[in-house]
C-alpha cells in the first residue's frame, strides 16, 4: 500500500462511478468507455491494496472501504466545482483593460462611464502602459495597441486610425500663422514627435522638417504635449480624434486642414481562443459603436 496520492484521473474515475451507481454513467459523463473507466478504478484498487467495488455480473456495489473513500471524494469534487464555478463567475464580471496612456487618458477613460452603464455587472480595471502587454498570461483581457493590426495569437478590430495634426490653444492662433513654412519666422515652440513634424511637411509639400532648434520641452506622451498646447506652451502636433473633445470644448484648436499619417492604426485585441467570451463580446460591441463616427 502506497501512502502516495494516487492518479487524479483514477480518482475521478472512482468518485464519478461511486456517485453516478456504475462505470457505464460514469463513463457517459466522462465521455470514455466503461472498460476505460473500470480500468482506472482497478489501478486505484492496485495502488491502494483495497478493493473499492463489488463486481456483480450487471452492477456494481461499493465495498465498505469504497463507501468510506467515496463519502471523501464527493465531498472533495463538490467543493472543487463550487471553487471553479466562483472563478468562473469572478471572472466574467471583471474586465481587465491595457490601452496606451495617450488613449487611455484622452479618450477611453473619459468614455467608460458608458460602458459600464450599459453593463454594470463589470468591474472594469484600465490600465496604461506604453508597452505592450502580454495578453496570454491572463493578467488583461484586451488592449488598444496601436500598429498594423497584425499579432499573434490575437484577434484585431480596427478602431481609427493614427492621425495627427498641429494643434494649439486658441490664444496663439495669430502667433502660429507662419508654421507652413518650417524655415519661417515662429514666435512659438514646437512640441511632440519631430518624425511626425516631419512626416506632416513632407505631406504638405517640404522635403524636410522643422531643425530641432524649433522645439520647447520635451515629454514623454503625446497628451503631455497637449497639456502644454493647452496651458499655451507651444504648437503640437497630435491626433483630432483623440482629442477631438478638446477641440470640441474650445481647449484646442486646429491650426491646418490637413491631417497626416504613419500608416498606423489603433486596434482593440485580444486573444483568439477568448474570442466568444461574453464581456470582450461586450466591450468589443460598445468600442466599436464608440468609434464608429471618428474622423480625423
Amino acid at each position: 500500500m502506497t501512502t502516495g496520492l494516487p492518479s487524479l484521473i483514477a480518482i475521478r474515475a472512482f468518485e464519478a462511478a461511486a456517485r453516478l451507481g456504475g462505470f457505464a454513467p460514469a463513463a457517459r459523463e466522462l465521455q470514455t468507455t466503461a472498460a476505460a473507466v473500470s480500468y482506472h478504478v482497478r489501478q486505484l484498487e492496485t495502488q491502494m491494496g483495497v478493493d473499492l467495488f463489488h463486481r456483480h455480473a450487471q452492477r456494481v456495489e461499493l465495498t465498505n472501504a469504497g463507501e468510506m473513500l467515496a463519502a471523501d471524494a464527493l465531498a472533495a469534487f463538490t467543493t472543487l466545482r463550487a471553487g471553479f464555478a466562483r472563478a468562473i463567475e469572478a471572472d466574467q464580471t471583471q474586465l481587465h483593460v491595457t490601452a496606451l496612456p495617450t488613449l487611455g487618458t484622452a479618450w477611453l477613460a473619459p468614455r467608460l462611464g458608458r460602458f459600464r452603464a450599459l453593463h454594470p455587472e463589470l468591474r472594469v480595471e484600465l490600465d496604461l502602459s506604453p508597452d505592450a502587454r502580454d495578453l496570454a498570461g491572463g493578467g488583461y483581457d484586451v488592449a488598444i495597441r496601436n500598429g498594423h493590426g497584425s499579432w499573434p495569437g490575437l484577434r484585431a478590430a480596427p478602431l481609427f486610425p493614427s492621425v495627427f495634426t498641429p494643434l494649439c490653444a486658441p490664444g496663439l492662433v495669430e502667433a502660429v500663422r507662419g508654421l507652413d513654412d518650417p524655415d519661417g519666422p515662429l514666435r512659438v515652440p514646437l512640441l511632440g514627435r519631430p518624425d511626425w513634424w516631419e512626416i506632416w511637411y513632407r505631406d504638405t509639400g517640404h522635403p524636410t522638417g522643422p531643425s530641432p532648434d524649433r522645439f520647447g520641452t520635451t515629454f514623454s506622451a503625446e497628451y503631455l504635449d497637449i497639456a502644454a498646447a493647452i496651458a499655451g506652451h507651444g504648437v503640437a502636433i497630435g491626433s483630432p480624434i483623440l482629442f477631438a473633445a478638446d477641440i470640441a470644448a474650445g481647449r484646442l484648436v486646429r491650426v491646418h486642414p490637413h491631417a497626416a499619417t504613419d500608416g498606423r492604426a489603433f486596434w482593440l485585441v485580444y486573444p483568439a481562443a477568448r474570442q466568444l467570451s461574453a464581456k470582450i463580446v461586450a466591450f468589443r460591441n460598445w468600442i466599436t459603436a464608440e468609434v464608429s463616427g471618428a474622423e480625423a
